[in-house]
């Protein structure tokens, strides 16, 4: 795995970076992209809805696939499993989400409270696969225990391959600024490649940060909710070149409607027009009668509904467009 060909990543975030969001993405100008978190649990129960979610598409490479857990030796067999089922290119370790179920559990951003539980599980994973393994984590678990440096030289020290930092710590979960400082300390003290994570949302925020901190790569998480286009607009703001002008709001609706129909033949129809509610909604974000078509959105469950929400979008713009 070369990482140093990868500069924009599509970070993994559960429920959104399914293969149809992840093929959109790629097709912007994403050089990696990582599926949603997996239980390693899950995992050795042979669970067939978790191994959907390891379904890679044709010529997504490099591509990552993101386990989560805090058992040592079942995130070790948890990667052998991944390694067998999917040949990814790296398999990434979730030691940041913050949502309380996964906490609760000692799984995801718990981990920093035990940072010796955490070396453990990058050591035995290194020793179990072939597969190169990476970190993402954060600032720290709250702000009387930022850890983030010391944090990424035990996981380096451990065997981690690369590491992403999110510039939040667990209590703050999405609110506030991102803390762009500590991501340039913890690349400044560990030599494996760095990616930053957070408070991405335009072309020229990638392009910053990439600046600020040093970091060899740039994480885009919620700004690419409904703008998977933002890639290109990272790709042309990192090359010094001009960003191109935003999608008209028809365009975004055919993207839209693209990624419905992506994961109608990956999940099936109702799974996928289930997932549309909250990703046509985040299209729409901006749109003049936006309210209006949310709560209509909040109703389909069908291809078809799918198309008749779209055609009187479409109609609703066609003046605001002329």
């Amino acid at each position: 795995m070369d990482f140093s060909q990868i500069k924009l990543i599509l970070a993994p975030m559960a429920g959104v970076t399914d293969l149809a969001f992840r093929t959109l993405c790629r097709e912007y100008g994403a050089d990696y992209t990582v599926t949603e978190m997996i239980s390693s649990k899950a995992l050795m129960f042979n669970d067939k809805k978790t191994y959907a979610l390891m379904r890679l598409g044709d010529g997504e490479r490099p591509v990552g696939i993101q386990l989560f857990g805090s058992d040592p030796q079942c995130m070790a067999e948890a990667a052998q499993k991944v390694e067998e089922y999917a040949r990814p290119d790296v398999i990434d370790v979730n030691m940041g989400c913050p949502v309380g179920k996964v906490v609760s559990s000692g799984d995801g951003s718990a981990l920093m409270k035990t940072p010796e539980k955490a070396r453990d599980i990058v050591e035995a994973m290194v020793k179990a696969v072939s597969t190169p393994v990476t970190v993402k984590f954060r600032k720290g678990f709250d702000g009387g225990s930022v850890n983030a440096v010391e944090f990424g030289k035990m996981l380096e020290a451990a065997g981690a391959s690369a590491l992403c930092v999110h510039g939040r710590t667990r209590a703050q979960m999405y609110s506030g600024r991102a803390d762009w400082d500590i991501i340039r300390e913890v690349k400044a003290a560990v030599s494996v490649p760095v990616a930053a994570n957070g408070d991405v949302f335009t072309g020229d925020d990638a392009r910053h940060i990439l600046d600020y901190t040093g970091c060899d790569a740039v994480a885009i998480a919620r700004g690419s909710l409904g703008a998977p286009w933002l890639f290109r607009d990272a790709k042309c703001a990192v090359r010094g070149m001009d960003i191109p002008p935003a999608p008209k709001y028809s365009e975004r609706v055919a993207v839209a409607k693209r990624q419905f129909y992506l994961a109608a033949e990956d999940r099936g129809e109702k799974v996928a027009c289930l997932e549309a509610r909250k990703h046509l909604a985040w299209y729409l974000k901006g749109m003049p009668h936006a309210a209006f078509f949310r709560e209509r959105i909040m109703s389909v469950s069908t291809l078809k509904d799918i198309e008749n929400v779209s055609r009187d979008i479409l109609d609703a713009l066609r003046e605001v467009e002329s």
